[in-house]
């Protein structure tokens, strides 16, 4: 008793349910690229500029958390940083986190 069924698709086209199962990995690609992908782009290039316009005198936290005053640029990405009277310290340019905003300089933004 051996019966053939034809197949329900179009002759020279992908079925019917393959158009499903790439929609549905494509779309959750999109919700990942702009919930996650692209703030963490966005925030590794304001990083970036951050870093690149640092000058002597700028206020800075870093990732440790120690708060300073910039006084001398180094060799090798170095960074003296004045964290105390008579105490300076000398860490990575890539170890600063960001600058210290003021309440003043935030009230005039």
């Amino acid at each position: 008793m051996g019966m053939a069924f034809a197949q329900d698709a179009t002759p020279g086209g992908p079925p019917s349910g393959m158009l499903g199962a790439l929609i549905t990995p494509i779309a959750i690609f999109v919700v990942f690229y702009f919930l996650m992908i692209r703030p963490q782009q966005k925030k590794s290039r304001e990083q970036k500029d951050m870093l690149e316009n640092l000058k002597t005198g700028d206020e800075i936290i870093s990732t440790g958390g120690l708060y300073g005053t910039i006084v001398k640029f180094g060799d090798n990405d170095r960074v003296k940083v004045k964290i105390a009277e008579n105490v300076t310290i000398e860490i990575a340019r890539s170890a600063l986190t960001g600058k210290v905003t003021t309440t003043t300089e935030v009230a005039k933004s």
